[in-house]
């Protein structure tokens, strides 16, 4: 696939995968637009302007392997995924219909393009460290990216990931943590504070980022200092609003996990264009 860091492409293909995000949720009738919204600078940086990998042969070896560990803003990651061409975007409003490909969390056997199935957090680190050692073990050049939430690292599981990365110093892993303060019961902060991050990080071992997480060239100066950075893993903290480009969404927790009414659903894509 080319990849492209232009700017002005990049945030046209954001703003078309979050008109993918509300209608998909809005026809669904269920999903999670907050994290999906928020993510999505992310997840195109990613997909369009980072990665080496092949649409057109989405089990070619030497691809570099992304993992949802947030599972749940699935529909954020099958319309960039649509957009990156694994598939067509006809299908998207399918989603978490009975017999869908795409169902409400990643699966990897179902959709095409998925390296891991997830929904249940805590535990894509843990697979990206596997995917990693096997890397270094068949002497191959890719690099494993792991997309967590916030909320997610609040999880035993994480840490002791954090831990196996640093001790086989596996600098082909990249981990973004998505970093918007909210969760499904509130502020991240109230419900169990997970500050100072990056003191924490570093304390682990890792070499530690932070970046707007809805800013291109942060993102971008981001992967390649992880790229350059060698014998330890980075984590880049990408600092995101939840609900980004629909006004009543951004920072509200309620909408987490909750669909767009009729009207709600009218005044999102009146915005984003």
């Amino acid at each position: 696939m080319t990849k492209t860091r232009d700017e002005s492409a990049l945030k046209k293909l954001a703003l078309q995968a979050r008109r993918h995000i509300v209608e998909m949720i809005y026809i669904g009738g269920s999903g999670h637009p907050g994290g999906s919204l928020g993510a999505a600078e992310i997840l195109v940086s990613i997909y369009f302007g980072e990665m080496n990998h092949k649409p057109d042969e989405p089990k070619w070896p030497d691809r570099d392997r992304f993992v949802l560990s947030k599972g749940h803003i699935a529909a954020g990651y099958y319309s960039v995924l649509a957009l990156a061409g694994y598939f067509s975007c006809d299908i998207l409003n399918t989603f978490r219909k009975l017999g869908s490909p795409m169902q409400g969390h990643p699966c990897m056997l179902k959709t095409t393009g998925v390296d891991m199935s997830s929904g249940s957090l805590g535990q894509g680190l843990s697979v990206g460290n596997g995917m990693a050692l096997a890397a270094r073990l068949d002497n191959k050049p890719y690099r494993v990216y792991v997309l967590m939430g916030d909320g997610e690292v609040q999880e035993g599981q994480v840490w002791e990931a954090a831990m196996t990365s640093a001790h086989y110093k596996l600098d082909n892993v990249c981990a973004i943590l998505d970093y918007n303060n909210l969760q499904i019961d509130g502020y991240v902060s109230s419900v169990k504070e997970i500050a100072p991050l990056k003191q924490k990080w570093e304390a682990f071992g890792w070499h530690v980022i932070e970046v707007d997480g809805h800013s291109y060239p942060q993102l971008f100066a981001a992967y390649d200092e992880a790229r350059a950075t060698k014998g330890k893993p980075t984590i880049i903290i990408a600092h995101t609003i939840k609900g980004k480009g629909v006004s009543y969404m951004e920072g509200v927790a309620d909408y987490h996990g909750k669909a767009p009414d009729e009207a709600g659903y009218k005044k999102a894509m009146a915005e984003l264009v």
